[in-house]
C-alpha cells in the first residue's frame, strides 16, 4: 500500500535521505522512528506528493506519487506536524470544507463529518471556532481531517502531540481501530506509543534506513546478554555476593527500586532457578523473579548511536 524504493532527496550539497526503501504492508500500523535530523519528516513528505525525490520511487495505493500524483492524494490521508487548519472556520465547517477538496460526493459529506468527528472525539465543539480550540482540540481536527474521506492510507505525524494522558489512550485506540481497515505510517517521538500501537517500525538515522521489522524481532537481534530482575524483602550486601557468583553470572547491578537487583549472564543463559534458590537460602524474602527484555527505547539508541553496526534492513 505505501512503497519507498531508493529514495533519495538532496538539499544543494546536503544529501537529506539515502536510499530510503521499505513497504507498508495492507492494514498495518508502521512506526516511523528516528533522532532530529535524521530525514522522516523529509521521506513524509515525499510520500505525501509535497516534495519530490532527487532520486528513487514512492508510491500510494500503487500510484506514483510524482506521475500519478491526483490519484495518490484521492487514497491518501495526512496529518503533518505544522497542523494545516483555517481558525476563521468553525471545526464542522472546516471538515466540510476537507471533505469537498477530497471529492467526498456531496450527499454523504455529511455522514463523513460525523463520522469523523466522533472517531476523533470532537463532536463537542464541532460548531466552535478552530482558533478558540485549546491545542489538544485542535490535534484531534488535524487528525479528522485525515480521516474524513475514509482513505485507505495514512500518514500521522506526532498525532499525539500537545495531548493530556486521557486524550493520548482515546486518539492511540482510535488509530489501533483504523488497522486492518487502512494502512498506516505513524511518526512519533513518544517511543512507548510505538510499542503501544504499531505492528512494526522503521528506524532511520543520519537518512540511512538501519532497521526494519517489528519491536520483538530487533530486540532479540541486539539483545547482548541476558538480564533477570530480583527483588527481595530484606536487601543484603553479601546477597549480591553470592548472585555474583553464580555459575554464568557476568554482572550484578542494583535495580531501579528499592531491593532489586540484576543479575545479567551470556547469551542463551537461564539463571532463574539458581538464582531463587540463592535468594531462598540467604533468608533475603524473594519477592520477585523476571527476565527483563530490552525495550524500545534500548533498541533505538542502539541503532541510532553505533553501539550497533546495522545490518541490512528488512522490508
Amino acid at each position: 500500500m505505501i512503497l519507498a524504493d531508493a529514495l533519495s532527496r538532496r538539499y544543494g550539497d546536503r544529501l537529506a535521505i539515502r536510499d530510503v526503501s521499505f513497504k507498508a504492508r495492507p492494514g498495518e500500523i508502521l512506526g516511523f522512528l528516528g533522532p532530529n535530523g535524521a530525514g522522516k519528516t523529509t521521506t513524509m513528505r515525499i510520500l505525501t506528493g509535497f516534495l519530490a525525490p532527487t532520486a528513487g520511487r514512492a508510491a500510494v495505493a500503487d500510484f506514483d506519487v510524482v506521475r500519478q500524483p491526483l490519484e495518490a492524494k484521492r487514497r491518501l490521508g495526512y496529518l503533518p506536524e505544522t497542523l494545516p487548519l483555517y481558525d476563521d472556520l468553525t471545526a464542522r465547517e472546516y471538515l466540510g470544507f476537507v471533505a469537498r477538496l477530497k471529492g467526498v460526493d456531496g450527499r454523504k459529506i455529511g455522514d463523513a463529518i460525523d463520522r469523523a468527528m466522533t472517531l476523533c472525539g470532537i463532536t463537542d465543539v464541532a460548531d466552535r471556532l478552530v482558533r478558540n480550540l485549546s491545542r489538544g482540540y485542535r490535534q484531534r481536527v488535524g487528525l479528522a481531517q485525515a480521516i474524513v474521506h475514509d482513505p485507505p492510507v495514512l500518514i500521522l505525524d506526532e498525532p499525539t502531540s500537545a495531548m493530556d494522558p486521557r486524550q493520548i489512550v482515546e486518539i492511540r485506540n482510535v488509530i489501533k481501530g483504523l488497522r486492518g481497515s487502512h494502512t498506516i505510517i505513524l511518526s512519533t517521538h513518544i517511543l512507548p506509543e510505538a510499542t503501544a500501537v504499531c505492528d512494526r517500525v522503521i528506524v532511520i538515522n543520519e537518512g540511512r534506513v538501519v532497521a526494519v521489522d517489528t519491536y520483538e524481532q530487533l530486540a532479540a537481534r541486539l539483545r547482548r546478554s541476558e538480564k533477570t530482575l530480583v527483588r527481595v524483602a530484606r536487601p543484603d550486601g553479601r546477597l549480591t555476593g553470592r548472585l555474583a557468583a553464580l555459575r554464568g553470572a557476568v554482572h550484578v547491578t542494583p535495580g531501579e527500586g528499592t531491593g532489586e537487583v540484576v543479575v545479567e549472564a551470556g547469551l542463551g543463559a537461564d539463571l532463574r532457578e539458581e538464582i531463587a534458590r540463592t535468594v531462598v537460602e540467604a533468608g533475603a524474602g524473594l519477592l520477585e523473579l523476571r527476565p527483563l527484555a530490552m525495550s524500545l527505547e534500548d533498541v533505538f539508541l542502539r541503532l541510532v548511536t553505533h553501539e550497533e553496526a546495522a545490518e541490512e534492513p528488512r522490508a
